[in-house]
């Protein structure tokens, strides 16, 4: 059949932990502690990525770059990375329970899916001991994928490297990329998604992109919500998504509309 056969989803900011505050308030802490002030939009950046990947991409930005120099008279180095990594999976492995609800409309959409015969898979910038939290927590709350692997099941090849993805439909016996959706909440999942081949969707509302919890979003105006989401929309976009969703009840239809495409011959990634 020529249709969608799996959605894949990532988790914190797409599925759990509404505007992925979990991993990115450690990391603004770590940095602390090592001197180092790093602002939200640093912090942020990187998101998605293997976590000791993150680290290393946030020394390696410029002006963190140079503060670190500044303080410690000689460019970062590996054991550097080793060291702040160390603290922040200590750090985080000690607050991620209370970062496992499911996002609104996550369960319902995902049982929509499910009941339409589409197999859900998973993929994260979180490690296999950070899942064995995460999964069983979020099960207890309603939500569970039917596989999920993480950066410690290939080789610690994580986002962008499209290789989860490929596990993901070797588990589920996905037929072919073009048949997958791979939904996320961060450029680094557009970047996975666009290197796997498979249609690569940008969840904006509590997504890391977009990085407010959900009463700050609330609190916006009306005009104040559309701007940030048009703005999350178009870093997706410019970064390869082929669609955006503001919200979980938009996937059902757009899987829909992906099924007329690929009838009529459609691929991912062809603008």
């Amino acid at each position: 059949m020529n249709k969608v056969e799996g959605v894949i989803f990532d988790w914190a900011g797409t599925t759990v932990d509404f505007g992925c505050f979990a991993p990115v308030n450690v990391f603004i802490d770590i940095f602390k502690n090592a001197g180092i002030e790093v602002t939200m939009e640093e912090a942020r950046e990187p998101m998605g990525m293997l976590k000791i990947d993150h680290i290393r991409a946030m020394l390696s930005m410029p002006r963190i770059s140079t503060k670190w120099e500044e303080k410690y008279k000689r460019p970062f180095n590996e054991q550097d990375v080793a060291n702040l990594y160390s603290e922040f999976e200590t750090a985080l492995m000690s607050s991620l329970i209370e970062y496992t609800d499911p996002i609104p409309e996550v369960v319902e959409t995902v049982q929509i899916l499910r009941n339409q015969g589409l197999k859900v898979g998973s993929t994260t910038g979180y490690t296999q001991t950070m899942m064995d939290v995460v999964v069983p927590n979020a099960l207890k709350k309603g939500y569970g994928p039917d596989f999920y692997i993480t950066p410690d099941g290939t080789n610690s090849f994580g986002r962008p490297y499209p290789y989860m993805i490929y596990r993901n439909m070797e588990a589920l016996e996905l037929s072919a990329s073009w048949k997958v959706v791979k939904v996320g909440d961060t450029t680094s999942d557009i970047k996975e998604a666009v290197n796997a081949g498979v249609w690569s969707v940008g969840i904006v509302i509590g997504s890391s992109e977009m990085g407010l919890s959900i009463d700050e979003f609330n609190a916006l105006s009306k005009e104040g919500q559309e701007k940030v989401i048009s703005k999350t929309e178009k870093s997706f976009l410019q970064n390869g998504a082929d669609f955006t969703i503001k919200s979980m009840t938009e996937l059902p239809p757009l899987i829909e509309r992906i099924n007329y495409l690929i009838s009529d011959g459609k691929r991912p990634n062809v603008k």
